[in-house]
């Protein structure tokens, strides 16, 4: 696994509150390249409460969206796919389907991972999934389209 993040090397001043690096007060997500995949994990905060003591269904959007962000950037890095002048990022979420399967803990860090199904350079397609304790607790399927400026 390498030592540097996606997120800090593909876009470092990023304000994403999911995944910005430049963001102090966001979640921070920090996602890495491992065995044709993209990993990360992720310390729920007391904040993210659902208020039954479980992880927030909108935080768990968040990551996975986040998650995904970091498989799809680091896919269009490896195609030479570059974003276009004037913008941060080469691609943008163009829709996110995600669904819940069973609660994530509260006080216990999940894990992440990513894989890209499907890559063109008008659209990249990415499953990401949450789990814990071995089981898929939550999945987004990610469609990211080329980002134009118009």
């Amino acid at each position: 696994m390498e030592a540097t993040s996606i997120q800090d090397r593909l876009f470092p001043t990023m304000t994403c509150f999911g995944c910005g690096p430049a963001n102090p007060r966001g979640l921070q997500l920090k996602s890495y390249v491992a065995d044709g995949h993209v990993t990360a994990t992720f310390m729920p905060w007391s904040e993210h409460d659902n208020g039954l003591g479980f992880l927030n269904g909108g935080i768990i959007a968040t990551l996975l969206d986040c998650h995904s962000a970091a498989g799809v950037m680091n896919e269009a890095a490896l195609q030479g796919w570059e974003a276009p002048p004037g913008a941060l990022l080469p691609f943008v979420t163009a829709g996110i389907d995600v669904r819940y399967l069973r609660p994530s803990p509260l006080d216990r860090t999940v894990e992440l991972r990513a894989v890209i199904v499907k890559s063109t350079e008008p659209e990249i397609v990415c499953d990401a999934e949450l789990l814990y304790d071995g089981k898929t607790r939550a999945t987004g399927h990610a469609v990211w389209k080329r980002w134009r400026l118009r």
